[in-house]
């Protein structure tokens, strides 16, 4: 599959998924991950080493977390390169007022929000997807 760049197909196929589960952040200041503890996202910092992992693993762990979130990830293969979907994607979660944390990967953007209002910023995305392939 190539990478899409073009920012009206990117947002016409956002094919938003919601991902079963409820992921925390947490971080250990050593780096050294805890046994048992396999997070979905890592992001190493000054402070420590950021991880994004199932609440379950978390609290197993005895690792404090905070902002219980939801996992979204975003179908479409989207260039690393590609202009625009971050803010657009932004954008309406934010007039929805709905925070989100985005992180690219290769292949997909995926977005953590608020638990509790998940399958609310399913529906805006599906919305923002479906308003921008009547464009």
């Amino acid at each position: 599959m190539t990478p899409e760049s073009d920012l009206r197909v990117l947002l016409s196929e956002l094919r938003p998924e919601r991902r079963p589960g409820r992921y925390v952040y947490a971080t250990v200041p050593d780096g050294v991950l805890p046994d048992g503890v396999d997070p979905v996202v890592t992001v190493r910092e000054t402070e420590g080493l950021t991880l994004v992992l199932p609440e379950a693993e978390a609290a197993a762990a005895g690792l404090p977390y905070t902002y219980a979130a939801g996992w979204i990830t975003l179908r479409v293969h989207s260039a690393l390169e590609a202009v625009g979907l971050t803010a657009a994607v932004s954008l309406a979660l934010t007039d929805a007022g709905i925070s989100c944390n985005v992180v690219a990967g290769y292949h997909h953007d995926h977005l953590f929000v608020p638990y509790g209002r998940t399958d609310e910023a399913v529906a805006v995305l599906e919305r923002l997807a479906a308003e921008s392939r009547t464009r």
